[in-house]
């Protein structure tokens, strides 16, 4: 094969687009990319003789995948390439005449002074800037339609709304398969799925899309993981901070949030006509509380950390379980110290995140240094040389920590460059999880200052930081991550004790305590349930330990232990569980 796969991808929405014209006469084609495991292609399909849109839906996705083998394999019969004509913006505006999307992009190419290039495959011709596979590297049995969707042009909600249908492609049958086999794995671990089975967040109508109610035993989860990251921060001096929920208009237009996420913040009006907002963010209040007295060099660094919800308005369609909210918990921190004290803060920072994400078997933790793109400095705050400045640094720090980070131009936050860490889980999956972010910007906006051992002022950087991202999205991650089976010491219950029969529910009453003096979350069951139901009901709420007492093992005087992981240990002193268990807990492995 001598076509990368982003090559291969990439043709298949053009072949997607070849066969979408045989079989709906009319559909204007728009854009087609190459996406992470495939490809989509959006198109406005004309109405059907109902008025209604003629799309196709899932019942159409054998036609369509049909359509394109047989289309596939004419091209292959012919040995036919991907030909690149340069054509004028005039030749190129007649042969698009008719489809107005195609005829935008056009202009926007020549406005950016670029060249306007064809691609012929066959009998279907395309615009396109290229990037395509030889033929016979894309395989027939590589490929398949997965899904529609609705995307607006441009990703504009004021545009036309388009049918968007999305494609998986490999290089081979096999990685197809095997990417299938981990998507039906990846619904029985879907986080919304296994929060509603354990019972750990519920959502309402009455409350609204994308506002998660935790239930007891979530909120418990929830307290526990932010605990283990205040306990890692408490060790660095770290101190914590409580801001409200509101903030004056003021606030976000010095900060630049206004401005930048004015469609993103949920607005409020008090009565007198005062307009406040929903913090979307932590970092514009923490400032001020850095602010309220002068700092000498001696008082730095500050570190404020705080758990607070933020809130952002998203667009209904794009809210999806925890992973997209209106309203999520933040871990948040802010590190205000000079420049010479960057790199300590900074390492103090990502030794917290190595060690929070190897707790829960994340240890190939890759790092990309997203910077900003110098062509489109009008999308940030600040000046080329405070970027500069800031990236430099950033850059010095990663090669003294001896990563090779993945290149993120474009990246950045609107205010600085930022370290993330991008963490693959159990399925294969990559995901953004930790980001450090340096920035140089807030400060100044501030005027954020310390006096310096000459006595005079000196502007001061901040370090923004959230270790787990926010709790929400975490949550669904380690879920996910983990098929509802989390560790010992997160587990709402940890053990569940099931006698045998009546005779023996005293003995579990009194292990049942013994459990719990230890610090242990224990659910001894002497309910009239059957015997084989609580081992049952043990399993399905994915209970870490299960103490089995009958018996035989009152008259030995021991209990009989069975594992959720690693199946049946067998028979121990009840004084050795706890010992074996209390002991788990601490190392939280």
């Amino acid at each position: 094969m001598t076509s990368s796969i982003e090559q291969i991808r990439h043709s298949f929405a053009h072949l997607l687009a070849a066969a979408i014209g045989e079989l709906y006469p009319g559909a204007k084609n728009t854009i087609g990319p190459a996406i992470e495991n495939g490809f989509y292609y959006d198109f406005e399909f004309p109405a059907g003789k109902d008025g209604k849109s003629a799309a196709p839906s899932d019942k159409d996705f054998v036609a369509i995948e049909k359509a394109m083998r047989k289309i596939l394999a004419d091209w292959q019969k012919k040995s036919v390439k991907f030909e690149e004509t340069v054509a004028s913006p005039a030749e190129a505006k007649k042969r698009f005449a008719d489809n107005p999307y195609k005829l935008e992009l056009i202009d926007d190419i020549i406005k950016k002074g670029e060249e306007v290039t064809l691609y012929q495959s066959g009998d279907f011709i395309d615009l396109c800037r290229g990037g395509h596979a030889d033929v016979a590297d894309m395989k027939a049995d590589a490929f398949k339609i997965d899904r529609v969707a609705g995307a607006y042009w441009r990703g504009d909600e004021k545009n036309t709304m388009l049918t968007r249908i999305y494609g998986l492609a490999f290089s081979s049958k096999a990685e197809l398969e095997a990417y299938e086999k981990q998507i039906e794995e990846a619904k029985k671990r879907d986080h919304k799925k296994l929060g509603r089975e354990l019972g750990l967040f519920v959502f309402s109508d009455l409350v609204g899309a994308g506002l998660p109610l935790w239930t007891p035993k979530g909120t418990m989860i929830r307290n526990l993981l932010d605990e283990y990251v205040w306990s890692m921060r408490r060790e660095h001096g770290y101190e914590r901070v409580t801001i409200p929920h509101i903030t004056k208009k003021a606030l976000y237009e010095t900060s630049g949030h206004w401005k930048k996420y004015a469609d993103d913040l949920f607005k409020i009006k008090s009565r007198e006509g005062h307009e406040y907002a929903l913090k979307p963010m932590n970092c514009p209040h923490h400032t001020q509380i850095f602010a309220s007295e002068p700092r000498s060099y001696r008082d730095m660094p500050q570190r404020y950390c705080e758990t607070t919800a933020v809130y952002r308005d998203e667009q209904s369609g794009e809210l999806s379980g925890l992973s997209r909210v209106l309203g999520f918990s933040q871990d948040d921190a802010h590190v205000f110290c000079r420049e010479n004290q960057l790199e300590q803060e900074i390492f103090i920072i990502w030794d917290i995140i190595d060690r929070f994400y190897k707790t829960f078997g994340f240890d190939d933790i890759q790092v990309r240094f997203s910077r900003h793109d110098p062509t489109q400095i009008e999308k940030y705050l600040g000046t080329e040389d405070v970027w500069k400045k800031a990236e430099s640094a950033i850059r010095s720090l990663l090669e003294k920590r001896g990563v090779a980070a993945i290149d993120g131009l474009g990246e950045a936050a609107f205010y600085g460059p930022k370290i993330d860490f991008i963490a693959r889980d159990s399925l294969g999956r990559t995901l953004q999880v930790a980001t450090i972010q340096l920035d140089f910007n807030m400060p100044e906006r501030f005027g954020l200052e310390c006096t310096n051992e000459k006595g005079l002022k000196e502007q001061i950087v901040m370090i923004h930081c959230a270790i787990m991202g926010s709790i929400e999205r975490f949550m669904a991650t380690l879920l996910e991550h983990t098929g509802g089976n989390l560790p010992l010491w997160l587990a709402p219950i940890q053990v569940k004790i099931a006698p045998v029969r009546e005779s023996n529910h005293e003995r579990a009453r009194e292990l049942g305590t013994l459990l719990a003096q230890a610090g242990l979350r224990v659910d001894a069951d002497t309910s009239d349930t059957g015997f084989g139901k609580k081992v049952r009901e043990a399993k399905d709420q994915k209970i870490p330990y299960t103490i089995v007492i009958g018996d035989k093992d009152m008259e030995k005087g021991v209990v009989t232990l069975e594992s959720r992981d690693r199946g049946k240990i067998g028979e121990m002193k009840a004084e050795d569980v706890v010992d074996m268990l209390v002991k788990e807990v601490e190392d939280k492995k």
